[in-house]
């Protein structure tokens, strides 16, 4: 039987380049590690804020994957399961919350997978810095697909992807690139970063635009997805190290600000920032999710904790890892969901939104 941790918090409700690749073969269904849910240890997360009438209230779950594992980032799969990449181990992993059992798909010699992110047929697709490549796994056969680089974009640091209203598959390299994958032709197209190195985070807009975030040089960046060019946008904190970047329902664009511990918002239309520094003495803002209800998530590194953001009522609330630390890099999720990995501990986490009592 699976033994996973649980906690019940309260918390107040808020008002809300251009070459071409190869195209490897797809080869047979991809071997598979399976491994209950080891036990945890009970929680001790608590959300701190000040609740008011008709709270919000969260079931906060922690769950193992394999030893080893290194889980970086996740991505809710479509049939209710949750996948992640095992970085230390070069492999794409799936975890079962009905179940608590996981598999994990090898990627191939030398994988060293980063960023997941979920297509509309289920497949999830991977950027994979061990093998300077994208690479697709089909959700029914765990067949692997890899698209590499082409030559000459070697040692990229492949960190993140997004979709495009095409389906094509956009990516960030921190070595100073971004690029995009076409899964209907399997062309691969690089391009050099207007500023050089750090792209990072990315996301699309409901409008279809793509944004990426520049990690060593503090900015955001929009890009032209006809026409591949990347236009910088300065945030108006000087230095502040932008990590990851997530669209909310309005096409405005949030903002995790590594460097100066603070969430920004970028809106587009109004070309307007806002930025708040998250509470603490000492806060690192890793990873950015916003939520069905445009909740901004992040992890705090400085405080080991996930943090909610209401952006009507400008109120922070935090749930302290149960990892100590838990190094949280990425957070992701689908109605009433919000799912981290705990990079440091080998398991992911989940904070389930419940009806106010």
């Amino acid at each position: 039987m699976l033994t996973r941790s649980r906690t019940l918090l309260c918390a107040a409700s808020f008002a809300v380049i251009a070459a071409c690749g190869d195209r490897a073969a797809e080869g047979p269904r991809a071997s598979a590690t399976v491994a209950p849910a080891e036990p945890s240890a009970t929680a001790t997360a608590r959300a701190t804020g000040t609740p008011s009438s008709g709270a919000l209230r969260f079931e906060v779950q922690r769950f193992a994957v394999p030893a080893g594992a290194g889980p970086h980032d996740v991505a809710p799969a479509a049939d209710g399961g949750v996948w992640y990449t095992a970085q230390r181990q070069g492999a794409l992993g799936y975890f079962d919350p009905k179940t608590g059992k996981t598999r994990q798909i090898p990627l191939g010699a030398g994988s060293s997978p980063h960023g997941v992110i979920v297509a509309a047929d289920g497949a999830a697709w991977v950027t994979d810095s061990g093998l300077n490549a994208i690479v697709r796994v089909d959700s029914k056969t765990d067949g692997v697909t890899v698209f590499p680089l082409p030559a000459g974009r070697r040692g990229a640091n492949l960190n993140t992807a997004t979709f495009d209203r095409r389906g094509r598959v956009w990516f960030t390299g921190q070595s100073g690139i971004y690029g995009v994958v076409d899964p209907a032709t399997a062309e691969v197209r690089v391009f050099d970063a207007p500023r050089g190195a750090g792209p990072y985070g990315m996301t699309t807009t409901p409008d279809g635009t793509v944004w990426y975030a520049s990690l060593a040089g503090s900015h955001i960046a929009r890009v032209d997805v006809d026409s591949g060019r990347a236009d910088a946008v300065e945030p108006p904190t000087a230095r502040q190290g932008a990590r990851r970047v997530w669209s909310d329902s309005r096409g405005r664009v949030w903002v995790s600000e590594w460097n100066a511990g603070q969430v920004a918002m970028y809106d587009p239309t109004s070309k307007q920032w806002t930025e708040r520094r998250l509470p603490g003495e000492a806060p690192q803002a890793y990873a950015v999710y916003v939520d069905e209800r445009d909740a901004v998530w992040l992890s705090d590194f400085g405080a080991n904790a996930l943090v909610r953001y209401d952006p009507a009522s400008g109120q922070f609330q935090s749930f302290p890892l149960a990892g100590k630390p838990g190094n949280v890099r990425q957070i992701h999720g689908r109605p009433g969901e919000v799912w981290a990995a705990e990079s440091a501990t080998d398991h992911i986490v989940l904070i389930r939104t419940l009806p106010a009592e």
